[in-house]
């Protein structure tokens, strides 16, 4: 029969020696022995082969251990080591039930596994019973003196002290009082403890520090068996509350936690069979680092697969989250009290190493979520600076008294949402954070303060250029004497006024005084850049601009109105004066002069190019230096120079020849048009003709028929001088008027004839005024419309 089956008891070690891992594993859950912390306690009993040893626990704990038949013989009931389960006794107790010793069974190998049980017995247990019979006190092998003996030696060699309970129960008593057989058989312990050799640290160690030795008599269980269960049930109220001050075991010391008892048990043995040195506290430490490392594990396990945490990380991912820190130090908190209550028997520095352990991978898995939470906080308030900030501005705040507030507002609802997310557990520091995102709003702010004094710079430049290019370019234009002062009055005046607008605008910035004049200074340096830049753009244009102004004033009187030349016009001094102002204008444009330094290129110019052409200046430039032959001008830096000397000269001389051709061009109106003033003939040739054809004159006055004939002919000619336009024709000399009178004087003659030839043929319409106004019309129409002279004439 197995005894694992009905009894509720499971063998612990088997006869061979092996350790039931998986039995006992589950015995311990069954009976739930993981929930007892330190508040259970163990018991066993060592004795002779079929003394009683499964009868009296049976009795004492109410268990089922295998008893032997008496009526098949004495033999080997129990083989190994049994545990199980006290019924009705509180704490929590484990009885186990040794193979009984000297049995016939193993034979003389029987020691081995006696002394290693025995010794087994005294390390896990907290009380042992010896049962030994009554008659064998006094005896040397049956009262397993030598097996005592064997393990005390051992005891000492292998563990340190933990107070173990020894009980001696001794059965059947006689006659003879407890009273006597106790100090005998106390007496013999002594004797057994005092001849066993000690190792140093034990020497002179005293047998109470290693076990408290009680005594106590039965009767027999066959003879008297009514008196035999009333001492049994005596005894059993000795087992009530054993750990308890003043119990049986009330002064233990060493104590495995219960969850750790089967693994604690299973290296004891181990060490025990291949006898290795074991300390008692250092095996308490290693029974405590492998169960608090377990517990540990599987509570690092159930965090992982928490709901809430799980939960809590998902909206992490997902966003903000509000009271972070007191949710996760909720979480964490229940973990680690979990752990607390399992681990909370166990040594007290493994414990607390463990539990620091797993403190830090809890921390250091929940760590990048927290890490998320700032991350999520730091953008935030960065989106809310900017916006508040690009909010104030545009309100009209001061720059640096809205960035500056706004900075402090957002760092200060940052740290307090940085407090909401830091968790109790951990010493985590979130200056890192806030100093990254210090440094990222102080850049948004040097970013957004560039850019408006970017924005501010463009307009104030665009100020100064819409109010200086095109009146600069309209004052240079028309360049005179006092262009240059006009300019310089306005560049001072718009300067001014552009200076003091940005230096108005530049105050809310609270910027160093140096930058804010480096400002300053770039502007006035653009505002003269303009002026610069234009007057630069007229120079290159000032070839044409001579021009312009030579043909304005050459050909336009004082009233600009068109000159007629007639011929009595001074033309000399008309071009002198055309050049003159085309001079000045060269010299004007010749430099900037937008400072007070005086200087002398008008007079140069006017020298060296417009009284040249005077002959004793002339005689003079041979004998004397050419001033324009250089490219710079006395007194003036080249940074001012917009035209050089050399390049004055140059100008000038393509500006002659191209305005000389408008010269001449007058100088040939001037002669045309005293050549058409002069169509009559002298007057003394008048007078000749009168004197000479006196007679011819009064042959016509005798014939009237000759006047008709000569009015007709006079008609005639008058039509072909119209048509023709020989005065036209000959004002561009008089071969070409020849040539194109004698090409035109065919066709002309043609049409008037033709024209003639069509008045003869239409019907009279005389009396119809309509007729007569188209006839007009038509004979008109023969004649060129633009000759207005001829018309006059007639």
């Amino acid at each position: 029969m197995d005894k694992s089956e009905g009894c509720g008891s499971v063998q612990l070690i088997d006869g061979d020696g092996t350790y039931n891992v998986s039995g006992i594993d589950h015995f311990i859950k069954e009976v739930k022995l993981g929930d007892c912390g330190l508040s259970y306690a163990v018991v066993s009993i060592m004795g002779p082969q079929s003394s009683g040893k499964s009868t009296l626990l049976n009795h004492l704990f109410g268990t089922n251990f295998l008893e032997m038949d008496a009526f098949k013989g004495r033999s080997q009931t129990t083989k190994g080591i049994w545990l199980a389960r006290c019924a009705g006794i509180e704490p929590c107790t484990l009885v186990m039930d040794l193979e009984g010793t000297d049995g016939r069974e193993r034979g003389e190998d029987d020691t081995a596994f006696e002394k290693q049980s025995a010794l087994f017995a005294l390390a896990v247990s907290d009380i042992v019973l010896i049962n030994m019979w009554c008659h064998d006190i006094g005896r040397e092998q049956a009262a397993n003196k030598p097996l005592l003996k064997t393990v005390f030696q051992v005891m000492m060699r292998l563990f340190s002290p933990r107070k173990t309970t020894m009980l001696f129960v001794i059965r059947d008593k006689t006659r003879t009082p407890l009273e006597n057989l106790e100090p005998v058989l106390r007496e013999d312990i002594q004797k057994i403890w005092d001849s066993v050799p000690k190792p140093e640290a034990h020497k002179d160690t005293p047998l109470s520090d290693f076990f408290n030795v009680e005594v106590v008599a039965l009767s027999s269980y066959e003879e008297k068996e009514e008196q035999f269960k009333e001492q049994i049930a005596s005894l059993r109220q000795r087992f009530m509350h054993s750990i308890a001050p003043g119990g049986l075991a009330g002064d233990r010391r060493g104590v495995i936690p219960a969850s750790g008892f089967a693994f604690s048990a299973d290296q004891i043995w181990r060490v025990i069979k291949e006898n290795k040195d074991l300390d008692l506290p250092a095996h308490k430490v290693m029974v405590a680092t492998v169960r608090c490392e377990e517990i540990a594990n599987e509570k690092f396990a159930h965090f992982i697969s928490n709901d809430d945490w799980r939960q809590l990380d998902k909206e992490v991912q997902a966003g903000p989250v509000s009271n972070f820190g007191k949710r996760l130090t909720t979480i964490l908190g229940s973990c680690l009290s979990e752990y607390d209550g399992e681990a909370t028997f166990f040594d007290e520095g493994v414990r607390s190493s463990k539990r620091h352990q797993l403190e830090e991978k809890l921390l250091q898995l929940v760590n990048p979520a927290f890490q998320d939470v700032l991350g999520h906080i730091r953008w935030g308030m960065l989106e809310k600076f900017k916006a508040s900030f690009d909010k104030a501005l545009g309100i009209g705040e001061k720059f640096s008294s809205a960035s500056q507030d706004w900075l402090k507002a957002c760092m200060a609802q940052f740290d307090e949402e940085c407090a909401g997310a830091i968790i109790e557990q951990a010493n985590w520091d979130t200056a890192k954070v806030r100093d990254k995102l210090v440094r990222d709003i102080e850049a948004h702010i040097s970013a957004v303060r560039a850019s408006k004094l970017s924005e501010l710079t463009s307009l104030y430049e665009s100020k100064v250029h819409e109010a200086l290019s095109e009146p600069v370019e309209a004052l240079l234009e028309g360049a005179n004497n006092e262009t240059w002062t006009t300019v310089k009055k306005l560049y001072q005046r718009e300067t001014e006024s552009a200076v003091s607008g940005l230096s108005s605008a530049l105050a809310g910035f609270d910027m160093e005084e140096e930058t804010r004049d480096k400002m300053v200074k770039s502007l006035q340096d653009y505002s003269r850049g303009v002026i610069e830049s234009k007057a630069k753009e007229e120079a290159g244009r000032v070839l044409m601009r001579m021009k312009e102004r030579f043909a304005t004033i050459f050909s336009q009187d004082s009233d600009s109105m068109p000159r007629v030349w007639t011929g009595n016009e001074d033309l000399r001094a008309i071009t002198k004066s055309a050049r003159s102002a085309s001079l000045k204008l060269l010299s004007v444009m010749a430099v900037i002069r937008l400072g007070d330094e005086p200087d002398t290129i008008a007079k140069t110019l006017t020298v060296a190019l417009l009284d040249s052409t005077n002959n004793d200046a002339s005689k003079k430039s041979i004998t004397t230096s050419d001033p324009l032959a250089s490219s710079t001008w006395d007194e003036v830096p080249s940074s001012r120079t917009l035209i050089t000397p050399v390049q004055c000269k140059s100008i000038w001389r393509q500006f002659k020849t191209e305005t000389e051709y408008t010269v001449t061009q007058a100088i040939s109106a001037q002669e045309a048009n005293r050549r058409g003033n002069n169509w009559l003939p002298p007057p003394w040739a008048i007078l000749a003709l009168i004197v000479l054809g006196f007679n011819e004159f009064m042959t016509l006055l005798r014939n009237p028929l000759y006047l008709g004939v000569i009015f007709v002919a006079f008609l005639l000619l008058k039509a072909l001088w119209t048509q023709l336009d020989i005065p036209g024709e000959f004002r561009d000399g008089a071969l070409p008027g020849l040539i194109s009178i004698s090409a035109k004087f065919v066709p002309t003659v043609m049409n008037l004839i033709k024209n003639l030839a069509a008045q003869g043929e239409a019907p009279p319409a005389a009396a119809n005024p309509e007729n007569r106004r188209s006839s007009n019309n038509t004979s008109s129409s023969g004649n060129p419309p633009d000759h207005k002279s001829s018309s006059k004439e007639e």
